[in-house]
């Protein structure tokens, strides 16, 4: 049960920021909402790596190689699948403000995340660190 509070607070940290980037992007800078989005993402999994890393799940016992990559790849995967979500929202219902796109998207790409990080990156490695 402990994982999954910090879990989720590693989560709720990457989406504040997701979102508070996001929106921060859209108020000063030209960019639209699609390519604001993924400076966001890119922020927000940075952060919730270290987070996960260091609250959630303790290190892997993997090379950091090893677990970067592992991370890397389920956190593109679930920012991929985020951002699939997230774009489909808008395009589907153009009227839809982007931050409720996100809270949306994310709070589907959070179950992949979970299943991910818990089971292919931090979970028992197959040779010592």
């Amino acid at each position: 049960m402990r994982r999954l509070v910090w879990f989720a607070v590693a989560g709720g940290t990457g989406f504040l920021l997701d979102a508070g980037l996001l929106a921060l992007l859209l108020a000063a800078t030209p960019l639209g909402p699609l390519t604001a989005r993924v400076l966001s993402i890119v922020t927000a999994m940075a952060a919730t790596w270290v987070l996960n890393r260091q609250l959630t799940f303790g290190r892997s016992g993997r090379s950091l190689v090893s677990e970067g990559t592992r991370y890397g790849g389920v956190g593109v995967t679930a920012a991929v699948l985020n951002y699939l979500l997230y774009t489909g929202t808008l395009l589907a219902v153009p009227s839809t403000p982007p931050v409720l796109a996100v809270a949306a998207a994310s709070a589907i790409a959070m179950l992949w995340s979970w299943f991910g990080y818990s089971r292919l990156v931090f979970g028992s490695p197959t040779s010592p660190k």
